[in-house]
């Protein structure tokens, strides 16, 4: 059994963590730790927890965690996490990070997007991309693991097979993402309110999201075959959306000269035919967030528009479970030889 803790237990995916790990067969204990709310009920933070998890917030102490804890999982602000985790921390417990801090293998890369310092270059090389699918074997010898992020995971998700067999043409992606509002986290900000994203769609982050050098680093793996990390340069644009939580990308790339849909059928098919949390749609059926909503499935489905021999890619996710929190746990599972769905069982509750 394993004993687990969440430092940053009190943002959206802290507490789906918590949730997770708290009904988990394997897990025997969870601490739930949090510098604004130490000391407190958890269950007075977050009143879906009364009756069933009404531990105290623990101090963020991650020394003495990493003493009491086989993995703690890190849901902090990016430069955060890399100030904190060590060597010795890592000789003690897995490590299973959900910000930023350890998935861009370039420090001078990090500090360029996010504008901040990284304190622990010499530890990027530890460090396994957390995609479960495509990552497996690294993840289960790591200790560790940067788990992606939540538009990252549905982008990478659509294309990498793609990129892997040769069937697009690397220089022509474009991706179109959506976030519900949960994405930007839990906290008071005037252009997250209701009354400012109800009945509004916007763009941001327009050639500036944080997300787009994560994206074209792992699909530059793809392409290369695990070669080189710079091949990929690719066009990234969210937008933000009135709902709680959910992703939707739709991704388009032009088919190389030959590539046939039969070619694309099979570069999926080979990749994902027989992986858990992945669902590839019928044709002609496309993903809706409510469909993966609180769950950790990642939906799939793509259409070949012929008459500009271009490929359209649909995705989606929840971006707090397969794009946090859900993915953090199936790591997790694969780290300490459970089966993957441990835990994760879960489907979309219909309507919701």
């Amino acid at each position: 059994m394993i004993k687990a803790g969440v430092i940053g237990s009190t943002g959206y995916a802290g507490s789906e963590l918590v949730k997770l790990l708290h009904l988990h067969p394997h897990v025997a204990s969870v601490t739930a730790s949090s510098k604004s709310y130490a000391g407190q009920n958890y269950a007075d933070v977050y009143p879906n927890f009364l009756g069933e998890f009404e531990n105290t917030c623990a101090d963020v102490d991650i020394e003495h965690l990493a003493d009491e804890c086989d993995v703690l999982f890190l849901s902090l602000p990016h430069g955060l996490a890399s100030s904190m985790v060590t060597s010795s921390i890592l000789e003690r417990c897995v490590i299973i990070d959900l910000g930023a801090d350890f998935r861009l293998k370039d420090a001078d890369v990090y500090q360029k997007w996010y504008n901040t310092t990284h304190h622990s270059p010499a530890l990027l090389e530890k460090s396994v991309y957390g995609l479960s699918e495509v990552n497996r074997q690294q993840i289960a010898e790591s200790r560790l693991i940067a788990n992606p992020g939540c538009y990252t995971t549905c982008s990478i998700l659509s294309l990498y097979p793609l990129l892997k067999a040769g069937l697009i043409d690397k220089d022509s992606i474009i991706i179109d993402a959506k976030s519900g509002v949960s994405g930007a986290g839990r906290k008071a900000q005037l252009s997250l309110m209701f009354a400012e994203v109800n009945e509004s769609v916007k763009a941001y982050g327009v050639t500036t999201h944080r997300h787009t050098p994560e994206i074209e680093q792992e699909l530059s793996l793809a392409f290369s075959h695990g070669v080189s990390e710079n091949e990929i340069t690719l066009s990234f644009t969210p937008h933000l959306i009135p709902m709680s939580r959910g992703i939707l990308t739709t991704s388009y790339a032009s088919l190389l000269q030959g590539v046939k849909e039969e070619d694309v059928k099979k570069a999926y098919t080979d990749s994902y035919g027989e992986e858990k949390f992945i669902r590839l749609k019928p044709e002609g059926s496309f993903p809706e967030t409510r469909f993966v909503k609180g769950s950790n499935y990642f939906d799939l489905s793509y259409i070949v528009d012929k008459r500009v021999n271009r490929l359209i890619v649909i995705g989606a996710i929840d971006n707090i479970m397969k794009g946090a929190a859900g993915q953090a746990v199936q790591n997790m599972n694969i780290v300490f030889g459970l089966p993957e769905e441990s835990g994760l069982e879960l489907l979309s509750s219909i309507p919701m």
